[in-house]
C-alpha cells in the first residue's frame, strides 16, 4: 500500500513539473542541452501561460500547488542564496503558506486530547474559526479563566506522516542527483534536504518553539525595543502551544503606520538595532522575522516598539562566528581586504593552504562595484551573500548558522528601507558591532574574563600543585621511555655487529679447513 502511495504521490508531482515546464528548466541547462528536445514532447509546453512567466515564477507556482511540504521546503531553500540563482531565490522568498485551515471541531480534540481535559474546563472561550492557517499549524484565539486572553497554535493532524513521506521522496530524488548528475554535486542536494528535514522536525516540537520564545522574551525583558508575548507553559505539549495574544498593527501596513503618527525612521532603526542586539549581545536571533511575524505597538508613536511571533526558526552564534561576522563587517567598510581574507583563514573558515592574494583578489572584484554607490544604499546583507559565493569557490564550508544569519539580515535590512528608504544602515549598525569589539579586548575584556571564571578558578586552585607534580612526573617518565627505547636498536646493533663478526670468523676458519682437507687429500690420492 506505501508503494503505491508513493507511486501516486510521484506521478502528481510530475505531472505539476510538467504543467510548470519545470522539464525546460533543467533540459535548458548546459548540462542537458543534448536532450532540449525533449521538451518539445511535453504537451504544456505549447501553452501560452509558459510564455508569460519566468522561470522563477514557474518554480514557485508549481511548489505552491505542489502542497504545504513542499511550500515550507521552498521557504527554507531560499535562505540558501549563496547556491541558488539570484532570480529563483528571490521568486522562493514570496512563498506564502496559503492553506485552508483544518476543521476546528478537529482542532478541539486535539487540544482536548493533549490537554486531557474539556476544552471547557481549561478556556472559558474559544473559537473554532481559526486565526491563521499555515502549512505546520493553525491558530484559534481564546479566553483563560482566569480572563487573560491567549492564542492557541495547534499542530495540523497527521502531519508527520505527511513530512515523512515527502521528505523520503526528496531524498530519493536528490540521491538519484548527486549519484548520476555529476554537476549537481556543488549544490549538495543531500545536504540541503537534510536541512529542510531538520527544520521541519524542529517546527513539530511546538515546546521547542516555547522554549524558543521564553529565551527571547527573557533576553529582552526589560527592553522597549521589542516585546515577546508570554508562554502559558501549563497548557503548552509538544503538538500544542499556548501564548498571550498580541494586538499591534502589522508591520507590512506602511500607510496604517504612517497614518498612526510612527515616526518611521526610529522604527526602522529600531529593527536594525534589535537584530544586531540579538546577533553580538545575547548571541540568540530570530531567524524568522518576516513581514508576517513581525508587529508594531504604536501606543508611543515617537518611541514605537517591535511585537514578534512564531519562534519556530531561531539561530545562534559562538564566539567565533561572532568575532568572525564583526571584524568581518569593520575590514569591508575599511576595504581591508587582505584582512578579510587573513581572518577567514584565521577563523578556519577556509583550508590553511589557501593563497590569500588569489581570495583578496576574488574578494575585491565583488566588493568595489558595491562600495561605489551611496553608503545608505550599501547592503549587509548582500555583501555577506557575496562573500559567500565567492568563499564557496574556494571550498568555505558555510555553517547553516551563518546562513540562517544572512537570510535574517537580508529580511531586516529590506523591512527596515521599506519603512524609511534613506536609512543609513552601517550608522546604525557599525555602534553595535563596535561596542561588541571593545567588550572582547582590552585590559577590562580581561579582568572580566577572569572575574566570570573565577568560581572555577577557586575550585580548581588547591588542586593546582598535585596537578603540576603529577604533569611534571608524567613528563619525566615520558623522557625516560624515549631514552630507553632510543637505547635499545643501539644494544640491537652492538649485538648484531658481534653475532655477524662471529660467523664471518667461523665462515673463515671453516672455509680454509676444507681447503686444507682438499689439498690434503689431493696429495694422499697422488
Amino acid at each position: 500500500m506505501k508503494i503505491f502511495s508513493r507511486l501516486f504521490r510521484l506521478i502528481r508531482i510530475n505531472y505539476i513539473l510538467m504543467r510548470y515546464n519545470i522539464d525546460e528548466i533543467v533540459l535548458g541547462t548546459h548540462w542537458f542541452y543534448p536532450m532540449r528536445f525533449f521538451i518539445y514532447l511535453n504537451p504544456f509546453y505549447w501553452s501560452a501561460a509558459r510564455k508569460r512567466l519566468t522561470r522563477g515564477q514557474r518554480i514557485r507556482l508549481a511548489i505552491e500547488e505542489l502542497g504545504p511540504i513542499f511550500v515550507k521546503a521552498g521557504q527554507i531553500i531560499s535562505t540558501r542564496r549563496d547556491v541558488l540563482p539570484d532570480d529563483i531565490a528571490l521568486e522562493l522568498e514570496k512563498l506564502q503558506d496559503r492553506v485552508p485551515p483544518f476543521d476546528g471541531a478537529r482542532a478541539k480534540k486535539i487540544i482536548e486530547a493533549a490537554l486531557k481535559s474539556n476544552i471547557e474546563q481549561v478556556f472559558s472561550q474559544f473559537d473554532s474559526t481559526a486565526l491563521a492557517s499555515a502549512s505546520i499549524a493553525q491558530v484559534h484565539a481564546a479566553t483563560l479563566h482566569s480572563g487573560e486572553s491567549v492564542v492557541v497554535k495547534v499542530l495540523r493532524p497527521d502531519i508527520h506522516i505527511m513530512i515523512d513521506r515527502d521528505i523520503d521522496l526528496l531524498m530519493t530524488l536528490a540521491k538519484i542527483a548527486e549519484r548520476y548528475w555529476y554537476e549537481m554535486r556543488h549544490l549538495k542536494p543531500i545536504q540541503l534536504v537534510e536541512e529542510v528535514a531538520q527544520t521541519l522536525y524542529d517546527e513539530l516540537d511546538l515546546n521547542r518553539e516555547a522554549a524558543n520564545a521564553s529565551q527571547l522574551r527573557r533576553n529582552f525583558a526589560d527592553s522597549k525595543l521589542l516585546y515577546i508575548p508570554k508562554v502559558f507553559w501549563n497548557y503548552t505539549h509538544k503538538n500544542i502551544m499556548v501564548m498571550e495574544r498580541i494586538h499591534g498593527i502589522p508591520v507590512y501596513d506602511l500607510e496604517r503606520l504612517r497614518n498612526t503618527g510612527i515616526n518611521m525612521q526610529k522604527l526602522a532603526e529600531r529593527g536594525l538595532e534589535i537584530f544586531f542586539t540579538q546577533v553580538f549581545r545575547d548571541s540568540f536571533f530570530h531567524a524568522d522575522l518576516h513581514p508576517g511575524n513581525i508587529f508594531v505597538n504604536a501606543d508611543d508613536p515617537q518611541n514605537p516598539t517591535y511585537i514578534a511571533v512564531d519562534f519556530g526558526i531561531v539561530g545562534s552564534l559562538n564566539h567565533s562566528d561572532q568575532r568572525y561576522l564583526a571584524e568581518n563587517m569593520i575590514a569591508f567598510f575599511k576595504r581591508d581586504y587582505q584582512r578579510v581574507a587573513e581572518l577567514h583563514i584565521a577563523c578556519g573558515w577556509l583550508p590553511p593552504d589557501t593563497r590569500i592574494d588569489q581570495f583578496e583578489g576574488a574578494i575585491r572584484a565583488v566588493s568595489e562595484p558595491i562600495f561605489e554607490q551611496p553608503l545608505r544604499n550599501i547592503s549587509f546583507g548582500q555583501l555577506l551573500l557575496r562573500l559567500f559565493q565567492v568563499a564557496r569557490r574556494f571550498n568555505i564550508n558555510i555553517q547553516p548558522q551563518l546562513v540562517l544569519l544572512q537570510k535574517s539580515l537580508l529580511g531586516i535590512e529590506g523591512l527596515s528601507r521599506q519603512i524609511a528608504p534613506e536609512l543609513d544602515i552601517w550608522s546604525s549598525a557599525s555602534p553595535q558591532i563596535e561596542k561588541w569589539l571593545r567588550k572582547q579586548v582590552g585590559f577590562k575584556a580581561f579582568v572580566r574574563r577572569v572575574r566570570e571564571n573565577l568560581p572555577l578558578l577557586s575550585e580548581q586552585l588547591p588542586e593546582m600543585p598535585t596537578l603540576i607534580y603529577e604533569a611534571l612526573k608524567e613528563t619525566k617518565q615520558r623522557q625516560e621511555k624515549i631514552r630507553f627505547a632510543e637505547s635499545i636498536p643501539n644494544a640491537f646493533w652492538l649485538e648484531n655487529k658481534k653475532r655477524e663478526n662471529r660467523i664471518r670468523l667461523e665462515y673463515f676458519f671453516g672455509g680454509a679447513g676444507l681447503m686444507l682437507l682438499a689439498v690434503l687429500v689431493m696429495h694422499i690420492w697422488k
